[in-house]
């Protein structure tokens, strides 16, 4: 989850609490109030009726809420001493002039006691909520409306304003994803002086600064050390080569001068290789275009036909799809070639190598050893078959590696007696 809308969704949760509790306590305060207004009321009308009862005794018959709003009865002295005025909730039954019958209504009902004229009496007077339940029903629904309104405009409101203060970073982002070391560009830039995102810039920068440093020393260390090894084994060869054109050599000198000049071939072969991993590690191949592995994979197979008659080994290529991604096409080319080059010297005479080509799919199998590899090990570093030891045990490294420079996925099984090899290009 992006940072941005982490922050959006902690701040939604705490406005959704800190606004609902508001809210509720909101709701509730203007129901007290309502209910404090219309018990202010009653009490005012307990007031009247007390009054009035002293001078129109007849009101103190009046025993029920017929054609009225409150009621009377004696009750003892004890009865009176003991109570206290009540005011509760309660519903009664009502016909207005559009019911057919009488309906529960709510109601606020006062309960008190007077004395008069040394008689005892408990006086009950009504209040109809109706029209208060009705406001009130409107002033939740508003709450309500109110809520959702205000948590929606704060949310859209604090997007912009989030959104507008994490541009920089995204940006700084952005431009750091795509930075490359050794192509001289210009480190990434926050454009802006908020402080946190500059202290950011400058950590980014030093660290950047020390891994270029570190990238140029070890890459001329690896071409000083590549270039210090060719040059004293190409001495050597060109004098063991001396040695054998004069002609007065033994057979078993001339056969071991031979397998050592073999030998430094193979130290040739071995150091411009590793030197090409090393500059596939190190990220040194920057030149992108639009590859097409159907007619790179056509002319690997041309360029290996002598090697693969002399081998009596058949090469077939089935192509469903045309397959074509953007990398360095020198790349791509080692790929492929080093895929066939593998299936062709790990082969058996008489045998058969197939490459297919499906949508962002390479698949090459080929026969051979009965013996399946060794899946966990296969794409190691001088790793090699107990066939064939000849080689130098780079060739699906460095597949690998380019595989991984450019997010592409490659793996082994051993399948129906044959060797397969899977690329997925993204």
């Amino acid at each position: 989850m992006k940072l941005l809308n982490k922050s959006l969704f902690y701040l939604s949760l705490s406005l959704l609490i800190i606004i609902g509790i508001w809210s509720l306590v909101f709701y509730f305060n203007i129901l007290r109030e309502i209910k404090e207004s219309i018990d202010e009321g009653l009490d005012n009308y307990r007031r009247q009726i007390i009054h009035q009862a002293q001078n129109d005794t007849t009101l103190l018959e009046k025993d029920n809420f017929n054609g009225g709003f409150f009621s009377l009865r004696e009750i003892s002295q004890e009865q009176a001493l003991s109570s206290k005025d009540r005011y509760i909730d309660t519903v009664l039954y009502m016909q207005d002039a559009d019911d057919d019958a009488p309906e529960l209504e709510p109601f606020r009902l006062l309960t008190t006691a007077f004395e008069d004229n040394g008689n005892y009496y408990e006086l009950q007077i009504v209040n109809s909520m109706v029209e208060e339940d009705d406001l009130i029903g409107d002033l939740f629904r508003e709450v309500i409306w109110l809520y959702l309104l205000l948590i929606a405009t704060i949310l859209i409101i604090n997007k912009l304003v989030l959104q507008g203060l994490w541009k920089p970073f995204y940006s700084f982002l952005d431009q750091l994803k795509n930075y490359r070391i050794g192509t001289g560009e210009n480190f990434p830039d926050t454009g802006t002086k908020t402080k946190e995102f500059a202290d950011l810039q400058n950590a980014v920068t030093i660290l950047l600064q020390h891994n270029i440093e570190t990238y140029e020393r070890q890459k001329q260390f690896i071409e000083n050390a590549s270039h210090e090894l060719q040059t004293p084994l190409a001495i050597a060869t060109n004098k063991l080569e001396l040695f054998i054109e004069k002609g007065n050599l033994l057979n078993e000198q001339a056969e071991s001068i031979a397998d050592v000049m073999r030998i430094i071939e193979r130290l040739v072969h071995l150091n411009k290789t590793l030197l090409l991993l090393t500059k596939i590690e190190n990220k040194q191949f920057l030149d992108s275009e639009t590859v097409s592995f159907n007619e790179i994979i056509n002319q690997c197979v041309r360029d290996m036909e002598e090697i693969s008659e002399f081998k009596k080994i058949e090469i077939s290529v089935s192509e469903e799809s045309e397959l074509t991604t953007k990398m360095d096409i020198s790349l791509a080319n080692i790929i492929v070639s080093n895929l066939l080059r593998n299936a062709i010297y790990h082969n058996i005479s008489g045998g058969f190598v197939k490459v297919e080509i499906s949508e962002n799919i390479i698949l090459v199998s080929n026969t051979g050893d009965t013996i399946p590899l060794n899946e966990q090990n296969v794409f190691s570093r001088f790793s090699k078959s107990a066939s064939n030891g000849s080689g130098t045990g780079l060739g699906l490294s460095i597949v690998k590696a380019i595989c991984d420079l450019y997010g592409f996925s490659v793996s082994y099984r051993f399948e129906n007696g044959l060797h397969c090899f899977r690329v997925f290009v993204k």
